[in-house]
């Protein structure tokens, strides 16, 4: 018999009742039944229940046994009686009777329990992330990330794509954060940068003819964290295709990003017709670029029925301002005053003067609109709106006023407040769409200048004549997102392969020829030396697994994240460096202003 084991401790079923196993691994739970201990052994694929009576040669080692201590146990499988099995596990039906516990290594007392899962602070579970990931979803969230990036590898290799890995030492590269920067011990003053993407990297290899490529790409920003965003690097199903149209990249992946879904979905439905959403459509009907599908609330503009009206506020803002709108937000069930108090409550938490609203109730034969905008608008006004919205009896809807631009993202916000208030979010599905015709340029109100709104690289629709004609603030790009559940998965584009395109579009945010052929030249340099109309995205492997298993965090699908002040408290970085490592690399500290 092997050494350690002759199972797993998932394998065991009452078909090998009778045999003499072997069985090594971590001591889950103990347990102390009038004598008789019951020690739930655990290892990566499962758990199986060991016995120890105290007529067993085992019993005085399995009564000395504590959680978390590595055992062998040598034993007897037996059918369980009827009363005793355990349908959630696998082994449920058998248990193990020991004959022999050798105990294998010990374990100190713990910082945090594995059974059970207790919520513990966030920096115990990541100091010691050695225990935490034996934890039973955290181990299976992990174990689940790989089987979905060998299925990502697997669909894309049957498309007829091959994975190339790019370098990670590069130079800088402008993809909207900070980059890491590694100083280089052989040209002392200079810096490698850890790549923020793979981005210039991958349209290199297709003016190299290498038509379709993708990579599961390591990327690295130095960017503050949030919870849909691993601070420091993060992994991307990166890819490229070569002689492509944006409707050939999305005809290309939705099969693709549907599949991954639907092989890990455990049911649930996944979207079979990804919706095509232009970026303004999706900001004026659910107030974000990344719209959470599964909430049937849609905002629509009702201006007209507040201009002129007697309800002063609106109609005076209306009057005095043409980029003024009034937005309805629909609130289907949540026709009563106490649930709109909540919200006009809410919207004042998050720093706005209020939630304007108006709900309809029965009053005898008659439907009746409710609130101090319904009584100051008039029936005739509150009942058209009540009509454009598609609302009846016990339904709400609420306002928001101004500028768009301004008010729009809390808009946003309230249609989801609405939504998840009131049960309307199908939890249990997952819903995809692409978000397209992003806007090429935005006005930066901090630098008072153009700036690329997206990827710089991206191809702007109209080409050069819409670069020399129009008002840079109304071209969009062949640039588009891919959203699921109200996060924005993957993002990608159609390349501008063009040298005078390129340096064209790099002018409008103040770069001359010589600062792209400076940050960019080995793309530039390609470019004129024959580049295939080219295009293709990334999808966020982290942001998708986060969503197929269900987690609140990016930590619960990584193995040994940083926390949200960017630091591996497991591993001590980021550490100082010492002084022959600084000598090496010419570099001496300068200490922060202040301190």
């Amino acid at each position: 018999m092997h050494r350690y084991r002759s199972h797993t401790c998932a394998a065991l079923r009452t078909s090998d009742a009778g045999s003499d196993v072997r069985l090594s691994g971590w001591v889950h739970r103990v347990r102390d039944h009038g004598g008789l201990l019951f020690i739930d052994l655990r290892d990566h694929y499962g758990i199986t229940q060991v016995v120890a009576d105290p007529d067993s040669p085992a019993f005085k080692t399995a009564e000395m046994v504590r959680s978390e201590w590595v055992i062998r146990v040598d034993g007897n499988v037996k059918k369980r009686t009827a009363d005793t099995i355990n349908a959630n596990l696998g082994t449920g039906e058998i248990e193990v009777f020991a004959v022999e516990i050798e105990v294998l290594s010990q374990a100190r007392e713990l910082p945090l329990p594995v059974f059970g899962e207790l919520d513990y602070p966030e920096d115990v579970r990541l100091k010691y992330r050695f225990l935490d990931l034996r934890r039973e979803t955290l181990h299976r969230n992990i174990v689940t990330r790989t089987r979905v990036i060998a299925d990502m590898r697997r669909r894309m290799t049957e498309i007829g794509f091959a994975e190339y890995a790019t370098p990670i030492l590069t130079a800088s590269s402008p993809e909207g954060a900070r980059d890491f920067l590694v100083p280089s011990r052989i040209h002392p003053g200079k810096f490698y940068a850890l790549p923020q993407a793979p981005q210039q990297y991958k349209q290199l290899l297709m003016v190299a003819g290498f038509d379709r490529y993708f990579q599961i790409a390591p990327c690295f920003r130095d960017e503050d964290p949030r919870a849909d965003r691993l601070p420091g690097e993060f992994y991307q199903l990166d890819m490229e295709m070569s002689f492509v149209t944006q409707e050939d990249v999305w005809n290309t992946m939705e099969p693709v990003m549907r599949g991954v879904f639907e092989a890990f979905a455990e049911g649930k439905p996944v979207t079979q017709e990804f919706r095509r959403i232009p970026h303004a459509e999706s900001i004026r009907k659910y107030g974000s670029d990344k719209p959470d599908l599964r909430n049937p609330i849609e905002m629509q503009s009702v201006t007209d029925h507040f201009a002129g009206s007697g309800f002063k506020v609106f109609a005076g803002m209306i009057a005095n301002n043409p980029k003024v709108e009034v937005w309805a937000i629909p609130a289907k069930t949540g026709g009563s005053r106490a649930f709109c108090d909540r919200m006009n409550s809410w919207a004042q938490s998050q720093g706005q003067p209020g939630l304007g609203y108006i709900f309809w109730r029965k009053e005898g034969d008659n439907l009746e609109g409710a609130g101090p905008i319904a009584k100051n608008i008039g029936p005739e006004r509150t009942e058209a709106i009540r009509i454009q919205m598609g609302l009846e009896d016990g339904d709400a809807c609420f306002f928001a006023a101004g500028d768009p631009a301004k008010f729009a993202k809390f808009a946003g916000d309230a249609r989801i407040r609405a939504g998840e208030e009131l049960n309307l979010v199908d939890q249990n599905r997952f819903e995809l769409c692409w978000i397209v015709d992003f806007p090429f340029y935005e006005w930066d109100e901090d630098a008072k200048k153009v700036e690329f709104a997206h990827n710089p690289f991206s191809m702007p629709q109209g080409g050069m004549e819409a670069l020399e004609s129009q008002d840079p603030l109304t071209l969009k790009a062949f640039q588009y997102d891919l959203v699921c559940n109200g996060f924005e998965i993957a993002s990608g584009s159609i390349r501008n392969q063009s040298p005078e395109l390129m340096i064209k579009a790099f002018e409008k945010v103040g770069l001359s020829q010589a600062d792209v052929e400076e940050r960019f030249g080995g793309l530039y340099r390609a470019f004129q030396y024959g580049a295939p109309p080219h295009g293709g995205m990334a999808a966020g492997v982290d942001r998708v697994i986060m969503l197929i298993v269900g987690a609140k965090n990016l930590r619960e699908v990584a193995l040994f994240p940083m926390n949200q002040q960017a630091q591996d408290l497991l591993m001590g970085a980021p550490s100082e460096a010492s002084p022959a490592q600084l000598r090496d690399l010419a570099i001496r500290p300068v200490p922060p202003k202040g301190a």
